[in-house]
């Protein structure tokens, strides 16, 4: 049996959702319907459904996507990572702290350079490019490290639209699905 592990991004993501209805209500609505229909396990952690929660008001929806969907927490303190993982996290953060600075020096030049009215116009460029060079690509929130160690912990499929989180999930060696697909997968799981 197949158990896909679901980042808050399948239900948020209007790219990702789109598959499942028009709107986020839809799409809720005709994943969890599909859903029944599988014989696919869907878990997700608590501080993923939390964070949906915030998101999205799931309203009369919550108790059927609950049927559907098992919220779950990974085994933090009984689950074992291999080390390496941690030193090339380290590696990654570290390069990624320097590549951030090297941001930063570039725009506080351009401050210096430009005039007053300018220093808006910097600020505004400087955060978005600090947050792209820092966040892009790695796992940065403690919900993306509860969906890598869950699907680690059951060996099930990720699914998430977050670039950073299907990274490491392969380097740990977890299964991963595009989550544009997931609709598709699940109708086939139900024909087959």
């Amino acid at each position: 049996m197949y158990s896909y592990v679901l980042d808050t991004s399948v239900f948020t993501n209007p790219e990702v959702y789109a598959q499942f209805g028009s709107d986020a209500q839809a799409a809720l609505l005709a994943f969890v319907e599909l859903g029944r229909q599988t014989p696919a396990r869907f878990y997700m952690p608590t501080s993923v459904y939390d964070e949906l929660r915030t998101i999205r008001d799931l309203g009369e929806i919550a108790a059927r996507f609950e049927a559907v969907v098992r919220i779950r927490s990974p085994r933090r303190y009984n689950l074992q990572i291999p080390a390496t993982v941690l030193y090339e996290f380290i590696d990654e953060v570290r390069a990624r702290i320097d590549r951030g600075l090297r941001v930063a020096e570039e725009h506080a030049r351009m401050g210096r350079e430009g005039t007053s009215g300018d220093a808006g116009k910097v600020i505004a460029r400087l955060r978005e490019r600090y947050r792209e060079t820092l966040r892009r690509g790695i796992i940065d929130s403690r919900e993306d490290m509860d969906v890598l160690l869950l699907a680690y912990e059951l060996d099930g499929i990720l699914v998430s639209a977050d670039e950073g989180l299907r990274r490491w999930a392969d380097k740990v060696g977890v299964e991963i699905v595009r989550p544009e697909n997931l609709a598709g997968i699940l109708e086939a799981l139900v024909e087959g």
